[in-house]
């Protein structure tokens, strides 16, 4: 039986991950609140999650949380594939 998350695309996916995160630090004051979104998702989403949130974010950032549109600046912009060493 499929459920909800089984039918969005991977981009939703993502939007929705981004705005439960926001959604964690929503009660903190906004600067702490981006702080906290961008730090997490350096931490813990790999590159290809955060180029992906990058390009949603510069095509308007529509879905996502105003947290995760402040912590933006943040977010550390991978290198591309063809710039990895061994590449």
């Amino acid at each position: 039986m499929l459920n909800e998350a089984d039918n969005k695309t991977s981009r939703d996916k993502l939007i929705y991950m981004a705005n439960q995160i926001a959604g964690f630090f929503a009660t903190m004051k906004d600067a702490e609140a981006a702080d906290g979104v961008a730090d997490h998702i350096n931490k813990f989403w790999e590159p290809r999650m955060r180029r992906q949130l990058l390009q949603i974010i510069e095509e308007g950032g529509t879905g996502l949380k105003p947290q995760v549109l402040q912590a933006a600046p943040k977010v550390r912009r991978p290198k591309q594939a063809s710039e990895e060493p061994g590449r």
